[in-house]
């Protein structure tokens, strides 16, 4: 087993982030500093940052309902709030799958299973998530065709999205949109392509799974339907 899916099963976190620990040095087998790419055998003592680390026989899932004004990251190195602020004591130690920037809200899964990560945020998945903007003013045809059949971000096109109109008033217009991508602020900067500006960006579904009456910044555990349905998309 590659020692970075080997963290990954042991919780320490995806197996992205795994192999940065990786690169970083800060991964050892047997007392040496792994390298990527290395394979784990039964026997071997794997530490990260002098603690040893075993697979977890069972894992935790967790959804938040995330507030805008934090990060999702496990630390900031600008002392902003994180996300993991809001988790309550005792969950043990999680991870956030995937992320959302500082001013979006909405659902946000925490686990230690680094394989679930790993499946819901690799980008030949192409798992959909869809979100709630709305926008300044209004919106044209040709701008809701642009934006479903791709626009140009650093260089490159967007896959297609599925975008529908839900509601409009004189001042804004509130959208679905559904992305198969992960890209850095991708929904904001969509719109930003087609000169729309989003005041308000809530992500409301992992495939089919909604985030339901979940209150702002609460935290429940997720349903044995919820773990095996994502463990399958």
């Amino acid at each position: 087993m590659r020692v970075n899916k080997y963290l990954a099963e042991c919780g320490v976190a995806s197996r992205r982030s795994c192999d940065k620990l990786i690169a970083e040095g800060r991964v050892k087998v047997n007392g040496r500093i792994a390298s990527l790419g290395e394979d784990i055998r039964d026997g071997d003592e794997v530490t990260v940052d002098g603690s040893a680390v075993s697979r977890r026989l069972s894992h935790s899932y967790y959804l938040m309902n995330k507030p805008k004004g934090y990060v999702c990251t496990v630390k900031d190195d600008k002392d902003r709030k994180t996300v993991m602020q809001l988790l309550p004591a005792g969950v043990g130690r999680l991870f956030p799958v995937g992320r959302l920037d500082y001013d979006t809200e909405g659902m946000l899964i925490f686990t230690d299973d680094g394989d679930l990560a790993f499946r819901l945020t690799h980008p030949k998945n192409e798992i959909e998530k869809t979100y709630l903007a709305k926008i300044e003013g209004s919106i044209s045809d040709v701008e809701l065709n642009r934006l479903r059949a791709g626009v140009e971000l650093d260089g490159r096109l967007t896959t297609k999205s599925r975008v529908r109109v839900i509601s409009a008033d004189k001042r804004f217009t509130k959208l679905h949109v559904t992305i198969r991508e992960g890209r850095n602020r991708q929904v904001r900067r969509m719109f930003e392509a087609v000169g729309k500006h989003v005041v308000f960006l809530k992500r409301i579904k992992i495939g089919d799974m909604g985030i339901g009456s979940l209150e702002r910044g609460a935290v429940r555990k997720l349903t044995d339907e919820e773990i095996f349905y994502l463990t399958n998309l």
